[in-house]
């Protein structure tokens, strides 16, 4: 026969399914997450017991604020970091460094946090090569982003720059340029009406936006202007 003990220590355990998504800082937890009954049936009598003439509540303690972000209300500290990583990485892959923050914002020994991310670095929960790589395809192919915009979000998601470097390698300067020039095409209609100067400082200023060189961008524009018409003989560098 089993204790009853037992139960309670074996009650939802880290990633058995119940850990939901939320904010780098380990906000957010879902509803329904392994600590939230826990929360209103327990925290709910004791806010009833207490709440007398004084008007003191405990809902506001740290306790009862990290039930409320999904993670336990105390104990091992490793328990808490492993619970804070499994429910962020739930459907959204994170950097070592993101979730190293999130622990650090939750008031983790930065020597558990440490052990603790180590450990699913090992079992591949965490690898930053791998995000590089999913992230370079999907910010170019999506939202258009040249190399040095790329390297830019990825180094303030604190990927190395070793890595970095081989994520963003993914792309040759043709496969760049002719994004820019789809982009280019596109923005190029909504431009027309407008003055030579100005339509060459909004296409231009849109590229470089996206992390494209100033001289290719200068360019693609030209060109993109020259077969509407427009004459390009006196533009250069200084007009963007």
């Amino acid at each position: 026969m089993t204790r009853r003990t037992d139960w309670a220590e074996h009650t939802d355990p880290p990633g058995s399914g119940h850990w939901s998504g939320s904010g780098p800082d380990g906000s957010g937890a879902d509803a329904d997450g392994p600590w939230s009954g826990d929360q209103e049936g327990q925290g709910g009598r004791r806010r009833r017991r207490r709440g007398g003439p004084s008007g003191h509540q405990d809902s506001g303690s740290p306790s009862s604020s990290r039930a409320e972000n999904g993670e336990p209300p105390m104990g091992d500290p490793a328990e808490r970091a492993r619970a804070i990583c499994l429910r962020l990485l739930t459907g959204t892959p994170r950097t070592r460094k993101q979730l190293a923050d999130a622990l650090r914002k939750r008031d983790i020994p930065e020597d558990v946090a440490d052990e603790v991310l180590s450990r699913f670095e090992e079992v591949g929960l965490i690898n930053d090569e791998a995000f590089a790589d999913a992230w370079v395809e999907s910010r170019h192919h999506g939202r258009g982003l040249a190399r040095r915009a790329l390297a830019r979000e990825l180094r303030t998601k604190g990927v190395d720059a070793a890595l970095i470097d081989e994520a963003v390698g993914q792309l040759d300067t043709e496969q760049e340029e002719a994004t820019a020039r789809e982009l280019v095409a596109r923005k190029l209609r909504s431009t027309r009406g407008l003055d030579r100067d100005k339509r060459l400082r909004r296409l231009a200023g849109m590229l470089a936006r996206k992390g494209y060189p100033e001289g290719m961008a200068l360019r693609l524009v030209r060109e993109a202007l020259e077969q509407e018409g427009e004459d390009t003989e006196d533009l250069g560098y200084e007009s963007l």
